[in-house]
């Protein structure tokens, strides 16, 4: 299937999540509505790229946008979440590490604004992926809360980060092939975690042992 419609099907997902989450969003407990807030953030960071792209202008720079804010808003999203102190502890520590190194980067090297920036992407990436960890484990002595979200970000989360990790690595070999192949893996996995996102809303607003304050 051309990757096109996968690309609008992912956009349509994520627009159609993220009015699901503002579906009595002021009954909803605080890690529920960071997910809302960090969707109709990445709402808005993909529908500046569209309208970026569809008139012709760069829009890499907005690759910043979306790695940084995800980063920071799930990264809250999981310290809601956990009760050890050694997790919460984790997310402070990576939180510290990863705006310091980011901040020393680019005053070092302003120009990196410009492009794919792979320490950006690994800095903001890995911890997430080691948060979700955490979060399978404590689900094996917890309810279930948000397990379908994490199943999809995590997912999500190896794929990408290979993807953009290589992706200057694509660009500069000038092979519209490879290229496209690499872009083509996220956009598909990008669909999975948008519909696993979706089941999770389904079972928290149209449950009514949903999750609330």
């Amino acid at each position: 299937m051309d990757s096109k419609l996968f690309i609008y099907l992912g956009y349509i997902l994520l627009f159609i999540n993220t009015i699901l989450f503002f579906k009595d969003f002021s009954k909803q407990e605080k890690p529920f509505k960071i997910l809302a807030s960090y969707s109709f953030a990445m709402l808005c960071v993909q529908i500046s790229a569209f309208l970026y792209a569809t008139n012709g202008k760069e829009n890499l720079f907005l690759s910043h946008f979306y790695f940084v804010i995800q980063f920071l808003l799930l990264s809250y999203f999981f310290f809601l979440l956990f009760k050890d102190k050694f997790q919460k502890l984790t997310i402070k520590i990576f939180l510290i590490i990863t705006l310091v190194a980011l901040s020393i980067q680019y005053s070092l090297n302003p120009f990196i604004f410009f492009k794919f920036n792979e320490l950006e992407v690994f800095l903001t990436s890995i911890p997430l992926i080691i948060y979700c960890s955490f979060h399978f484990y404590n689900l094996l002595s917890e309810k279930k809360k948000y397990y379908f979200f994490t199943v999809g970000l995590l997912i999500y989360l190896f794929g990408s980060t290979i993807v953009f990790l290589t992706a200057n690595l694509a660009i500069s070999m000038k092979s519209r092939y490879f290229s496209n192949k690499i872009f083509e893996l996220n956009v598909y996995l990008y669909v999975v975690y948008q519909l696993y996102l979706f089941y999770e809303l389904k079972t928290i607003l149209f449950n009514k042992k949903a999750f609330k304050n």
